[in-house]
Formats: structure tokens, C-alpha cells, sequence
């Protein structure tokens, strides 16, 4: 099921004869990642105490943000035994400082009559972000959306027009305008806007157990809001909309409300490069 096998771990043998309880993980422990992992079916799965969602499997997801504390506690419930825990430890991460000039000013410091309009965006945003479907797209191997040239990273404390604002929580790739954008894994389109104030074309497809992936500034996007899209499928075109200075995807991953580092679950970049879809295009 998993790219890579993080760990298998024997919790513990509670009483002479008991069954061990197992645990495979798959992901890098450090802030910013996605982890999938997998436990015996009918096991329940508590994050710091709060309950995560289970697959008949034994599937699972869970995420840790851009600034997340460094220890966490995994808790095992087996249906017949004693509840068994483990402390996971985060590598902590340096964030780049990224200055980008040339953005538009109206997208630096809005004026009040597009403040509503950034609000009400933020919450669609949150609401498609929330979604907890029962689908196991996010079990599977991530694609890169497209291909090419990295232009920003996770993390980066951004500075716009030499002005502070909050940190890029997505991986840039520098496309020409109409770069075809595929899905990165199967799932379901929970938000298709055509042009958001900060993210101009905007597409959210929901990846399952509350992994989704989002896509900014594009040009175009070929899906509704409801469809069903398939790994591979063309979602959506590169473009330059919203508060960006020339045309390449903005792709980012999400655990719920954790804003995530696509890099922790997409194949390796290569000498600055996403080996992607489209990448030969110059």
C-alpha cells in the first residue's frame, strides 16, 4: 500500500500469550508532514488524545503543521486489550525567508471593500478543507500535479512588495500559462472557483480521511464542484491569477484544518525539479 515503510513496530505484549499490536507508519516524522499509517482492523487510533478516523482496514492519516510542537503521543485502542501508547518525536525544520516583488498592491494591503470578499472566500475555503468523505485515495502513491522548475517552498516566511505577511504553505513549480494540471490521486472536487481574491483559480479535490489537495492561481479548471476525478486525470490549467508575478501551480496538501508540505508525500525532487507531468515544457 505505502511508499515507504516508516517504522513496524511491536507496541507491546501486555500479559504472556498476548497479541502484539502492530503498527506501520509512512512518512517523515517532522514538522509539515502527512503520515499514513496502518493498524489491525477494528483498532482505534487517538491523536494526542483526540480520536483519528479509521478505515475497516486499519487505514489512517494524520498531519502536523508548519509550527508543530515536536512530541506527540499515538494511542493504540485494540478492541480486546489495554490501550498502548507511542510518543512520536518531530525533527524540528528552517524555513526559507522568500521576498517576492512585482505581486499586485491591491493583494499586499487590500482596501476595506474587499475584505468582505476575502472572508467569505477564506470560508469556502475552510468548509471544502473540512470535508471527511470515506474515500482511501490518500492511501495510495501521490503524483506530481505537473512538472518543472521548484520556484518557492513549504514554510518560506514570505515578504510581498518588501512587506511581511504569513508563511507559503504550498510547493510553487514554474509552468507556462496553460500547462495542463493533473490529479495528484483520485478523489473528489469539493471547491472549483474560478478567480479568488489571494488565489485567483482556485480547486480543491478531496482525497479522503481528510486529505485533500489544493491548486492556486490557475488559469482554468476543466471540473465541478462535485465530480469525480481519477489519478492522472487533467483538473485544471497553470495560469497567473490572483497575487502571483508570473504563471506556475501553487500545490498544497491538507489534513483538515493542517496545512501540509506536498514534498512529505510526493516522489523526490530532482536537482530542483519536479519529476511531474509536462516538465519537458519549457
Amino acid at each position: 500500500m505505502f511508499r515507504k515503510i516508516l517504522a513496524t513496530l511491536c507496541l507491546a505484549c501486555v500479559a504472556a500469550g498476548a497479541v502484539a499490536v502492530e503498527l506501520e507508519l509512512d512518512g517523515q516524522l517532522t514538522q509539515g508532514a502527512l503520515i499514513r499509517g496502518q493498524t489491525a482492523p477494528g483498532n482505534q487510533v487517538l491523536l494526542n488524545g483526540e480520536p483519528v478516523k479509521v478505515t475497516e482496514q486499519g487505514l489512517f492519516a494524520i498531519g502536523f503543521g508548519r509550527d508543530a510542537a515536536l512530541e506527540h503521543e499515538l494511542e493504540i485502542v485494540p478492541e480486546d486489550g489495554q490501550p498502548l501508547m507511542r510518543k512520536l518525536k518531530l525533527s524540528p525544520r528552517d524555513y526559507e525567508i522568500q521576498r517576492v516583488e512585482g505581486v499586485p498592491q491591491r493583494t499586499v494591503t487590500p482596501d476595506e471593500s474587499s475584505l468582505a470578499r476575502i472572508r467569505e472566500e477564506a470560508a469556502q475555503v475552510r468548509q471544502a478543507r473540512a470535508t471527511d468523505s470515506a474515500r482511501t485515495d490518500f492511501t495510495g502513491d501521490f503524483i506530481w500535479p505537473v512538472g518543472g522548475r521548484i520556484s518557492g517552498v513549504y514554510g518560506s516566511q514570505r515578504f510581498y512588495n518588501g512587506e511581511p505577511r504569513t508563511p507559503h504553505y504550498g510547493i510553487d513549480v514554474a509552468r507556462p500559462a496553460g500547462t495542463p494540471v493533473v490529479a495528484p490521486a483520485g478523489g473528489v472536487v469539493t471547491l472549483a472557483h474560478p478567480d479568488m481574491f489571494y488565489s485567483g483559480g482556485t480547486l480543491l479535490i478531496d482525497h479522503g480521511f481528510g486529505v485533500s489537495s489544493t491548486f492556486l492561481h490557475l488559469s482554468e479548471i476543466l471540473v465541478e464542484e462535485g465530480q469525480e476525478v481519477s489519478q492522472g486525470e487533467n483538473v485544471a490549467r497553470v495560469g497567473a491569477t490572483g497575487r502571483a508575478t508570473g504563471p506556475h501551480l501553487d500545490w498544497r496538501i491538507n489534513w483538515y484544518g493542517e496545512r501540509l508540505d506536498p514534498v512529505t508525500v510526493a516522489p523526490p525532487i530532482v536537482d530542483g525539479h519536479a519529476p511531474g507531468p509536462n516538465a519537458e515544457q519549457e
